[in-house]
């Protein structure tokens, strides 16, 4: 009774192979005929499809995103060259041509925001690349897993903190009654009110942002460094290289072109506020606003104190070509030196 079962079933899985064989056979010949690769590659990216679907989906979400509030208000950069009245036409009701450009150009003010935010980002960026990679290789080098999480936990939080807060646990900090001063006191020295002083704005400004970004910088870092190949340090250590020898022949070579890659990014904002704008807003004053004034702060106070939108869209649209001519020609310099390139 089982050999009679076992035959039947073996017979039908012969038999459905034999039904199955003129349907492949068929396609084989499809793919074959003019057209019929086309014809595969179709079937091929519709069942990819089927299979990954809410893939698809969840990226609709970001999709949407960088489409309604990054490229569709592109549109409005048009009334920089027209002259737009509040209640009117979204695109302008007259054509200005490049009046708004020469306004700006000989404005005083204009080019004293524009190398205030120069000052501002050099200097952030002289201090905050370099020592987010030395703080990347050194958390790199710590064996201890919990020690390495608490220390990367700790240095991670600062990011996740409000700009308000932020900005608010400056100006107590700096204060004449808040820690710095009464630190000045214990040693002797005279009080200084930091958050009024012009020459002080540039380095509470950088030695902030280094406190927020320095734990949150390293992760693409540490990202790339955890696939390094061992043996790489194996082969190292045989050949006699010392620790310090070992991270700036084997690891820094490995992640290079994400270094370069950052780089780039960072010269191509040189000129741009990016999340500048809420701290400097809100730690700035009359006393300061000398070295304070930034492209982002001006902007807004032409556009929206003002209101001079063609003016104000006008910088705005100065500042995107100035950023985006300085990242082409960091990215073609960075190839050329080191062979990684954003394109």
């Amino acid at each position: 009774m089982r050999d009679d079962t076992h035959y039947r079933i073996a017979s039908e899985k012969e038999m459905s192979k034999k039904e199955q064989k003129p349907a492949e056979t068929i396609i084989e010949i499809q793919d074959m005929l003019p057209g019929g690769q086309d014809a595969r590659k179709r079937r091929r990216r519709s069942m990819h499809f089927r299979r990954n679907w809410e893939f698809y989906v969840m990226m609709l979400v970001p999709l949407v995103f960088f489409v309604v509030i990054r490229y569709v208000p592109m549109a409005g950069n048009i009334i920089a060259f027209r002259r737009y009245y509040p209640g009117a036409s979204i695109f302008g009701s007259e054509n200005s041509g490049l009046k708004y450009f020469k306004m700006f150009i000989g404005q005083p003010t204009f080019w004293r925001a524009f190398f205030n935010t120069l000052t501002l980002n050099i200097s952030y960026l002289v201090v905050r690349f370099p020592l987010t990679l030395i703080f990347a290789l050194l958390l790199n080098e710590i064996r201890t897993l919990r020690w390495k999480k608490f220390v990367q936990t700790v240095s991670y939080l600062p990011h996740f903190i409000s700009t308000v807060i932020v900005a608010g646990m400056i100006i107590q900090f700096v204060s004449l009654g808040g820690p710095v001063n009464q630190i000045l006191q214990y040693f002797g020295k005279d009080t200084v009110h930091f958050i009024i002083e012009p020459s002080w704005f540039v380095t509470i400004f950088v030695t902030s942002g280094l406190w927020q970004s320095l734990g949150w910088g390293t992760i693409l870092y540490l990202a790339s460094m955890a696939h390094i190949n061992p043996n790489l340090y194996e082969a190292a250590e045989v050949d006699g290289a010392t620790h310090l020898q070992r991270v700036l022949h084997v690891t820094i070579p490995c992640i290079l072109p994400t270094i370069a890659t950052l780089f780039i990014l960072d010269i191509g904002g040189l000129v741009g506020s990016g999340m500048a704008f809420e701290k400097v807003f809100l730690i700035q004053n009359p006393m300061t606003e000398e070295v304070s004034e930034i492209l982002s702060t001006y902007v807004y106070k032409m556009g929206i104190k003002q209101n001079l939108y063609s003016y104000a869209t006008a910088i705005g649209l100065f500042e995107g070509v100035i950023n985006l001519i300085l990242l082409t020609i960091a990215n073609k310099t960075v190839k050329w030196l080191t062979g990684t390139s954003l394109w």
